[in-house]
């Protein structure tokens, strides 16, 4: 096709019938310059598609001008030109002549073709057309700004964003070796996008060549590349501390271009981060130091596993002052007048807006009457002089207090002393039986610890060494030691795949560890022969370490910790050495625990995540109970006691509880014993 400017028609016809018109435009096809007001669009463009990013078009063209000709045909009024090819070239044309950047009258560059040529013109104008390679687009953008071009004049010559420029260039930085394979299609745009984080071009080619293809995925690319960097938006402390206060205190930021939301910003300094949340939580130590504790520290970070190393002195209930015990019985009166109210025989003829104010009234009285019951449990002296306090960052981002920590010599003591001054007391006041805890069923047990089992096999599919070992370990007790049915047991070395934990949580199945595992063997079984002595050659030409991540795969299946106890840890050294974390494979729902406990054991979770909100929930109906339940969970990270993570066994204690400053109730620790 031929393709003239503006200028080029106008030099054209001001030639008249000169040789050079005759040498470019034939008898059939002529240029002319055609006054917009004139041009509409054609029902016999073939292009029924197309119309989008008009604006930028117009943008673009009001800043460089039109930079191709539109064709078109005689319309029968004798008065207008229908445009074959060109159609969104005629509306952003049309979009500046509105906007008043253009007169209606403007002179458009325009190539007059046959009628009986029009669809032919059109297809041919859009089928011989060959469009230029992304990755030589990048490149093309990234020699603009080489020759001094701002990136925002840039945006406004294209139409686009400075942000759509600023990834073009982000894209053409990346290493040349994986720039030469995008342009013949072995790698994607979403795997450039991904390794386009870094600038390190060795380690964008280490990322992506040193790794089997099923980890090649954008996801997994991005994680390899940021493994030793923090997260900002899922990182608790990096949201206790802020981005803002991190970078003001010259904390690097890598940030993703690629990311259309808040997420892709992560943090290069861990040290300062950490010493940033310890002075932030310096103030909170220096107040509950002033409460008398023996110790008061700031610890940014915290593990389940070294809390529980932690025994919990006791809290007694003091007795209400006059003024205590006036309030509590002033409010306990006025929550009995409001559930006669609701109660009575009246309540159905009640306004609804009547009966929402007198429950919201309610529950405001009941976490009155809670927040005062707090106040009441208080630490004996005794146990104020070697207890101390841990302050530290939780799972949301928030300061969380966990008072009355006893270290194992100093929870010895303080039993001694106990002791002795109950048998001071000649036992005169005895001892409150401890009321037992309740338990979840079996059946919850199961299905609870099929999502640990899934999660674990998730996480030794990622850990090849750790896998080595569980076989090696597992082959020495057999074959070495002669240890039959001694030892750790879940490592089947029978590979018999342990995959159908669908039978104990029917919900399993789609959570993310169980959808991890399905790619990576699928991923697997697509690359591999199925014929045994064509799988033997082709694992024998596998480098060591995609053999090793072939190996954590196979492994991961056969693990098996599904138990009918809720106080068993099966795994537990397993577990420990690929640093499973539940809170990143399961969250509470209610379909998935609160529909499932009794309501005794729904409340004691309550207590943990929701302790103001234990008086109002005690008065629900279970199910109401565990819809509520399953809300309040949302985002505490709160977890049943047999998916937190197992106590390393030198520091389990024998009775010890929680020692989160929430979690008041006796929970013995998991038996770790394998």
């Amino acid at each position: 096709m031929n393709t003239v400017t503006l200028q080029e028609t106008q030099a054209l016809q001001a030639a008249g019938t000169a040789p050079v018109v005759e040498a470019i435009v034939t008898a059939t096809y002529r240029l002319l310059l055609i006054p917009l007001s004139q041009l509409r669009p054609s029902s016999r463009n073939v292009r029924q598609s197309g119309g989008a990013s008009i604006p930028e078009l117009a943008s673009s063209i009001a800043r460089v001008g039109l930079l191709q000709n539109l064709t078109v045909t005689a319309s029968s009024d004798g008065d207008h030109y229908e445009v074959v090819a060109g159609k969104r070239r005629l509306a952003a044309l049309k979009l500046l002549a509105k906007r008043h950047k253009i007169d209606k009258a403007h002179d458009v560059p325009c190539l007059l073709v046959p009628d009986a040529s029009a669809r032919t013109v059109s297809l041919t104008e859009n089928v011989q057309r060959e469009a230029m390679h992304p990755g030589e687009q990048f490149e093309a953008f990234a020699a603009l700004v080489a020759e001094g071009r701002p990136i925002e004049d840039i945006a406004a010559d294209f139409g686009v964003t400075p942000l759509v420029v600023q990834r073009r260039l982000k894209l053409a930085n990346v290493s040349p070796r994986l720039l030469a394979d995008y342009r013949v299609d072995t790698v994607t745009l979403d795997q450039l996008m991904a390794l386009a984080i870094t600038d390190d071009h060795m380690a964008q080619e280490a990322a992506f060549y040193d790794v089997p293809e099923w980890r090649r995925n954008p996801q997994a690319l991005r994680e390899h590349l940021t493994e030793r960097e923090i997260d900002a938006t899922r990182d608790a402390l990096a949201r206790f501390v802020g981005i803002k206060a991190y970078e003001a205190a010259g904390g690097g930021v890598r940030r993703d271009l690629f990311s259309d939301d808040s997420r892709g910003v992560f943090l290069t300094d861990a040290a300062l981060l950490e010493a940033l949340a310890r002075d932030k939580l310096a103030a909170t130590a220096e107040t509950a130091r002033l409460d008398g504790w023996a110790w008061v520290e700031a610890v940014p970070r915290i593990t389940s596993a070294e809390l529980h190393g932690f025994q919990r002195a006791r809290r007694e209930r003091r007795t209400p002052n006059k003024l205590e015990a006036k309030r509590i019985a002033k409010l306990q009166a006025r929550q009995q007048a409001i559930d006669d109210r609701l109660n009575g025989d009246d309540a159905e003829d009640m306004a609804e807006e009547e009966t929402s104010a007198l429950y919201e009234e309610n529950d405001k009285l009941g976490a009155e009457i809670e927040a005062i019951e707090q106040t009441l449990l208080v630490f004996a002296p005794e146990a104020l002089a070697m207890a101390g306090v841990i302050v530290t960052v939780d799972h949301a981002g928030e300061i969380a207090i966990h008072r009355g920590l006893l270290r194992e010599a100093d929870a010895k003591a303080l039993r001694t002393q106990e002791g002795q001054d109950k048998q001071n007391r000649g036992g005169a006041e005895g001892e409150a039986q401890t009321p037992a805890l309740p338990r979840i069923s079996e059946k919850l047990a199961r299905r609870l610890s099929a999502h640990r089992t899934a999660a674990l096999q998730a996480e030794v599919a990622r850990h090849p060494q750790v896998a080595l070992v569980a076989v090696v370990h597992r082959l020495a007790l057999r074959v070495v030691i002669n240890g039959y049915g001694s030892g750790d047991s879940v490592i089947n070395i029978n590979a018999s795949p342990q995959d159908g934990l669908d039978a104990y949580a029917p919900d399993v199945a789609q959570s993310p560890a169980a959808v991890q595992m399905r790619e990576a063997r699928q991923a697997w079984a697509e690359r591999l022969p199925e014929d045994p002595a064509a799988l033997f050659a082709a694992l024998l030409a596998l480098p060591q370490g995609e053999l090793l991540s072939l190996l954590a795969v196979c492994v991961a299946v056969t693990v098996g910790v599904v138990t009918p106890r809720e106080d068993a840890m099966p795994a537990a050294a397993l577990a420990r050495a690929v640093g499973l974390d539940m809170h990143a494979w399961w969250t509470p729902t209610v379909e998935g625990y609160f529909s499932h406990v009794s309501k005794a054991k729904t409340i004691e979770a309550v207590q943990v995540f929701a302790p103001e909100q234990a008086a109002r929930l005690l008065k629900l109906k279970k199910n109401e109970l565990a819809s509520e339940a399953g809300r309040l969970a949302v985002g505490t990270g709160w977890l049943p006691m047999m998916l937190r993570a197992p106590v390393p066994e030198a520091q389990a204690v024998p009775g010890a509880g929680h020692a989160d400053d929430a979690q008041e109730e006796d929970t013995p620790v998991a038996d770790v014993a394998e």
